[in-house]
C-alpha cells in the first residue's frame, strides 16, 4: 500500500523512474520486518521512519511518511515529512490538512520544536494549502543531494584521510 502511494506521488512529481525502493526496504526500515512482513529482524535496529494512513469513508486515501530530524540551533528534534500524498480522485476534502494536522499533533506531544517539509516549486495547489496552515518558504535555504556515484567517490575519499 505505501509503495503504491509513493509511486503515485512520483508520477504526480513526473519522476517515476526514480524509485528503487522495495516493500522489503519499507517493511525493513519503517518496522523491522524481514521481506516476508512477520519475521522480526534485530530488535535493536530502531525504525528510520514512521508512516501514518488517511481513510476516507473505509478507503485508503494517502498518506504521511516523516521520520525525526535534529536542529542544532533549536536544541530540540523534529519532525521532517519525506511524503505526503492524497489520491487525486479524493482531494480536496480535507486530508491532506488532516495529515498535517496529526503530525503537528505528534510534534507537538512529543516536544519537537519544528515540522519541516519539502514542496516543489510548480505545485502552487500543494503551496497555498501549506500557506494556508501557517507554513512559510524558506526562500534562503536551498536542498543540496549527494547521491549515486558521487556520494561512492566522496566515501572513498574518507578511507585516504584515517
Amino acid at each position: 500500500m505505501i509503495l503504491g502511494f509513493i509511486r503515485e506521488l512520483a508520477e504526480y512529481e513526473r519522476e517515476s523512474d526514480a524509485v528503487v525502493a522495495t516493500e522489503a526496504d519499507l517493511l525493513r526500515d519503517g518496522f523491522g520486518l524481514a521481506a516476508d512482513a512477520v519475521t522480526r529482524l534485530k530488535p535493536e535496529m530502531p525504525a528510520r521512519f514512521r508512516c501514518v494512513m488517511a481513510e476516507w469513508h473505509g478507503e485508503v486515501a494517502g498518506f504521511a511518511l516523516f521520520f525525526t530530524s535534529y536542529s542544532t540551533w533549536l536544541g530540540h528534534h523534529g519532525i521532517r515529512l519525506e511524503d505526503l500524498y492524497v489520491t487525486p480522485a479524493l482531494r480536496g476534502h480535507g486530508i491532506g490538512k488532516a495529515l498535517l494536522a496529526h503530525l503537528a499533533r505528534v510534534a507537538v506531544d512529543e516536544g519537537c520544536g519544528r515540522l519541516e517539509w519539502d514542496v516543489l516549486t510548480w505545485n502552487e495547489p500543494a503551496i497555498r494549502v501549506y500557506e494556508r496552515i501557517g507554513g512559510r518558504t524558506q526562500t534562503e535555504w536551498r536542498i543540496m543531494r549527494l547521491a549515486g556515484e558521487a556520494l561512492q567517490e566522496l566515501a572513498a575519499q574518507a578511507n585516504d584521510h584515517r
